[in-house]
């Protein structure tokens, strides 16, 4: 099975020359652009002095002025081969040894995840890195706040690399420390801050792993807590034992069908909208509340809808649906089943039987299931090729160009979290993984 980039190379050749013949393409992808380097991106983004996401699912979402940009690749990388940035690579791997330790998200494309030591989620891949004690050098071929917390969890002589420091993410960008720090005030102001007759606090703030280490540290120093998509339930029940509501940002829907699946109404869920006063609810809808829900999403998982699953269970009747909770409730709802990465891969493991799969998540991951269980047929139920923007920002020529400059002696694109803010984020994380069901 070719992958994902080699797809959207081969459809952007025959969607330009259907264009020229008036024939449609078999497949479409949702841009063009996705077939260009992405220092093309990086390139467009330094001349119009505005940051940008880049061609894929977070396309649309506006970036914040302090999105970090990554400086021009060097043109040696830019115009190597394949082929010769793969021996570049596997030299330069070899020259560091265990100095250097490469970690992969499911996410990534295939053409970097095959460089990868540890392949896996964010809080997978921070946690792989401390098995190599040697390492003096992470390099985080994901997004910036998978870095961050692999810094957190580092110790400080190891230096964590991003590949392109472009590759941000948009849901983490949708919570701010200062919308975070402005909702919070109007919480107290309404609720308070003395704890109920059971000792319980008024809010307990806990934070999606898809955050800054600003927010994690926040959590941290407020009595609250981190989770993953693994664990939200477990976090969840951690957080009412301590606190009579929530806070949950910065994505509304895992908040929401995690809640949901517990037992939480729905009317006891606001949203919170950081343009408006009280984030757009009046103060009786607030004091009701158990989960105040913030206003985030993943553009990835968005781009699900319960029309793609109806179309999957007419065309493969007794197709399995497995979805992300980061979809919306309705697509969850509609679902056979929704789980976290690491739940849709070992429900596919577990089925002894071929089955058809229909799986709701980023297509680099589903793309990569099928290859590696060839007994079922397993496909992404958008039909639009349309991978997480940031991630596809991570190229094997910028792995090439961290790797080469650490032969030379230079670190290249660290990423840093202050003491201030990486002991209270610390803190969170370490509330995390006490948490048990």
């Amino acid at each position: 099975m070719s992958s994902v980039n080699t797809a959207i190379q081969l459809i952007t050749r025959e969607q330009a020359a259907s264009s020229a013949s008036g024939i449609a393409a078999a497949a479409s992808t949702c841009s063009p652009a996705l077939a260009r380097g992405p220092w093309d991106y990086d390139l467009a983004e330094a001349l119009a002095g505005v940051p940008a996401y880049g061609p894929g699912a977070s396309v649309a979402d506006p970036a914040p002025a302090s999105t970090p940009r990554q400086g021009q690749l060097p043109e040696e990388y830019k115009r190597a081969s394949e082929a010769e940035l793969d021996v570049r690579i596997r030299a330069a791997k070899a020259t560091l040894g265990d100095r250097a330790v490469v970690l992969g998200h499911f996410y990534q494309r295939d053409e970097v995840v095959e460089y990868a030591d540890f392949v896996g989620d964010s809080f997978q891949l921070a946690n792989a890195a401390l098995t190599r004690p040697d390492a003096e050098a992470i390099i985080f071929c994901g997004v910036h706040f998978m870095a961050e917390t692999a810094d957190i969890l580092s110790r400080p002589d190891q230096a964590v690399i991003l590949p392109n420091l472009a590759a941000g993410c948009s849901m983490a960008d949708m919570a701010d420390i200062d919308s975070v720090t402005e909702c919070w005030e109007q919480l107290e102001e309404l609720f308070g801050t003395e704890p109920d007759a059971d000792g319980r606090v008024p809010v307990i703030p806990v934070t999606y792993m898809n955050s800054s280490a600003a927010l994690k540290g926040f959590c941290g120093e407020h009595g609250g807590i981190v989770c993953t998509s693994s664990n939200a339930a477990t976090v969840l029940e951690w957080a009412f034992e301590r606190g009579q509501r929530v806070l949950f940002f910065p994505d509304q829907h895992l908040g929401r069908n995690t809640a949901k699946a517990m037992g939480v109404p729905l009317e006891q869920m606001p949203m919170w909208n950081p343009r408006k006063d009280l984030g757009g609810n009046d103060e009786q809808a607030l004091q009701d509340s158990r989960v105040i829900l913030w206003h985030g999403f993943c553009s990835v998982h968005k781009r699900f809808n319960v029309g793609q699953i109806e179309k999957a269970r007419a065309e493969f009747p007794g197709v399995q649906v497995i979805v992300h909770p980061e979809c919306p409730m309705e697509v969850v709802d509609a679902a056979d089943s929704a789980g976290s990465t690491d739940f849709i891969r070992k429900a596919i493991a577990a089925a002894t039987e071929p089955t058809t799969f229909a799986i709701g998540t980023e297509i680099n991951l589903v793309n990569r299931l099928a290859a590696e269980n060839p007994q079922h047929t397993i496909f992404c139920l958008d039909p639009v090729i349309c991978p997480c923007s940031t991630m596809y920002r991570i190229h094997p020529g910028y792995l090439a160009w961290v790797l080469e400059a650490l032969v030379r002696g230079e670190v290249v694109n660290r990423i840093t979290v202050e003491d201030a803010v990486a002991a209270p984020a610390r803190v969170a994380l370490e509330r995390m993984l006490a948490a048990r069901p």
